[in-house]
């Protein structure tokens, strides 16, 4: 009986040191992040902004290919549950967060996220509002062994829906319109925006932009 007794006791301790050795670890290897995006436009508004961290074998979009269902989610209305449940699932990606509401133009909003040496890469996505089906996106930058790093993000066209300009084909506050439109295929794969071309209800006097469209800022944080 003492011989038992023993015996549990020291595989009691052994499985506690396993445990301890293996927190002590996860949190060596964990690392925070704080990740300011700002909204450089005059005049457009970005819905709700995904964040991921992942290694090198995500990627949200490709150039010159069709988006998934889950980007035209947010391409044509902002809808980030979809992209942000099949992150989650994926055991390429470390950590999702999102922002809530519009980010206004000129205006800033921080998130923290998580992540690891192994899962170093970190990508950011939304929709343009007034716009068809136009995204800003970061893809797959790397995040800062230390202090903090800076990204330009630009504007990416979904490629899902007619860039008609029209207010009943276009979400938010501005227009209120419907936000999908599933019987048109668009150009039909992703490429870099070229911005608000003035026609039908959109003017390029308010809403055009040139060159990046959000700036984002991360910085490593210590426990």
């Amino acid at each position: 009986m003492k011989i038992h007794a023993k015996l549990i006791i020291l595989a009691t301790l052994i499985s506690f040191s396993i445990t301890s050795q293996a927190n002590e670890t996860k949190h060596y290897y964990a690392q925070k992040y704080k990740v300011t995006i700002t909204n450089l436009t005059k005049g457009i508004s970005f819905t709700p902004l995904l964040v991921a961290t992942h290694n090198k074998r995500t990627k949200l979009f490709t150039l010159g290919e069709a988006a998934s269902n889950e980007v035209s989610r947010i391409a044509e209305g902002g809808d980030i549950s979809g992209l942000n449940e099949q992150l989650s699932q994926s055991r390429h990606v470390y950590a999702t967060a999102n922002t809530a509401g519009l980010l206004a133009p000129g205006e800033s909003v921080t998130v923290e996220i998580n992540s690891n040496r192994r899962k170093r890469k970190i990508s950011i996505i939304a929709m343009l509002l007034p716009t068809n089906d136009t995204l800003v996106a970061l893809q797959s930058q790397y995040l800062p062994y230390y202090g903090q790093v800076t990204y330009l993000m630009n504007a990416y066209d979904g490629g899902s829906e007619t860039n008609d300009e029209l207010c009943n084909n276009i979400p938010g506050p501005r227009c209120g319109g419907t936000p999908f439109s599933p019987e048109d295929n668009g150009e039909g794969y992703v490429y870099p925006s070229s911005g608000i071309h003035g026609q039908g209800d959109l003017s390029t006097i308010a809403y055009q932009w040139q060159g990046p469209v959000a700036k984002v800022v991360i910085e490593r944080m210590y426990w």
